[in-house]
């Protein structure tokens, strides 16, 4: 037996970032294009930009912006520091959950 989590954003019941989210803005950020993020994570272009803008818009802040003078796209600063910080968060929760896995469950046998 272990403790499992999984963490999200939501606001007004309305998820606004999540594990889902993180995937799709770290893959816009490698393919520097929200198209080929979608097709490499096999979901629809119109699915990924409605993920994207429901999080822009619930959170108020841009998180990708196209590149000038390019039909590419790539993260803001903000899009970046959320990514990294929700990653931080993700993997703090997930160390302490080792540590409770263990301690709770060192005696099983």
């Amino acid at each position: 037996m272990e403790i499992k989590h999984k963490i999200w954003l939501e606001m007004d019941g309305h998820v606004v970032f999540g594990p889902g989210r993180d995937v799709l803005l770290k893959a816009i950020d490698e393919c520097h294009s929200l198209n080929a993020a979608s097709k490499k994570l096999d979901m629809s272009y119109r699915a990924a930009w409605g993920r994207v803008k429901a999080s822009e818009e619930r959170l108020g802040i841009k998180l990708v912006e196209n590149e000038p003078g390019r039909t590419g796209m790539h993260l803001t600063e903000t899009g970046r520091n959320l990514v990294r910080r929700f990653d931080q968060l993700d993997q703090e929760i997930s160390r302490l959950l080792e540590e409770a896995n263990r301690d709770l469950f060192s005696s099983e046998g």
